[in-house]
């Protein structure tokens, strides 16, 4: 498989989000403040950037909306992601949000003109089995459908809808320019709910805002704009399922800063997850006749 700039990117954002669940595992802020200041810090720092550089293109007002909805699904589905992974634990909170494949594949098989191709769907089957796999088939039958539960599914269906809309408006202008204006409008609209909920916007420890500062740069920032570039030249299907990988990595993560045991089984999963987002990588189409007979 050959590492073109936007499988770089592509990884280059894997790494980066999968720092996150740990950042947020420490309930060192509340959630939904949290996923406020990762927007504002990231645009805080973004915007200088593009204005003093000249990045900055205004593109018309139906693009322009159609960003600003991106900024406010994106910072939707942080806000609810970051609630269940402090409400439950951050296996569930991640495995259930981690479900947007699926949606990303039913979104494009109806509303857009580029169909997932057979190669996503086996790939999408073998991944989700893998995923199984890591987390254990014991865990399924343990889960506790409460709020954080569904907040975690919610998670992964706005963050599916995001995808698909963001790759029309990646066609249109650039990643910078997106960013910027997407950003805007999840600070405003976070700022706004957390408000009205008397979210605390002060009182955190050094350490509290620190970690703030990191989901801003390496969370958002960093993240967001490989995933954005990765986004805007290859398939949404395919970025979705790469995303998947973040899981593993989260786990070794969480193994070497957290002290969560992995054991063969999750070592396993983890193969398997990442074989199957090789076979959406398979240039030539596999026909399952072929392989059964």
């Amino acid at each position: 498989m050959k590492l073109t700039k936007p499988r770089l990117a592509l990884i280059c954002g894997i790494l980066c989000i999968s720092i996150f669940p740990i950042l947020v595992k420490l309930k060192l802020t509340p959630g939904l403040i949290s996923a406020f200041y990762r927007m504002f810090f990231a645009v805080t720092l973004l915007l200088p950037y593009v204005l003093l550089s000249k990045n900055f293109k205004l593109p018309t007002l139906k693009f322009t909306l159609l960003a600003a909805l991106c900024g406010i699904l994106f910072a939707s589905d942080v806000a609810v992601w970051n609630i269940s992974i402090q409400d439950s634990s951050a296996t569930q909170a991640s495995l259930l949000t981690n479900l947007s494949p699926v949606w990303v594949g039913v979104g494009s098989f109806l509303f857009l003109k580029s169909k997932p191709a057979t190669n996503f769907w086996i790939g999408t089957v073998v991944s989700l089995f893998g995923m199984v796999t890591l987390v254990g088939f014991k865990f399924f039958v343990e889960l506790n459908f409460d709020q954080a539960f569904l907040f975690a599914v919610l998670s992964g269906i706005l963050y599916s809808i995001y995808l698909l809309v963001s790759k029309n408006i990646l066609s249109e202008i650039d990643v910078l320019t997106f960013m910027t204006i997407s950003l805007i409008a999840s600070s405003i609209y976070l700022g706004i709910l957390c408000y009205a909920l008397n979210e605390p916007f002060t009182g955190f420890s050094d350490t509290g805002w620190f970690v703030l500062v990191l989901q801003a740069v390496i969370c958002q920032l960093c993240a967001w704009l490989s995933v954005s570039y990765a986004t805007q030249h290859m398939r949404a299907t395919r970025v979705s399922l790469s995303l998947l990988s973040q899981a593993v990595i989260t786990s070794i993560l969480a193994w070497l800063f957290l002290e969560e045991k992995i054991t063969l089984q999750m070592v396993l999963g983890g193969i398997i997850l990442l074989f199957g987002i090789r076979i959406t990588f398979y240039d030539k189409t596999i026909i399952l006749k072929k392989l059964f007979s």
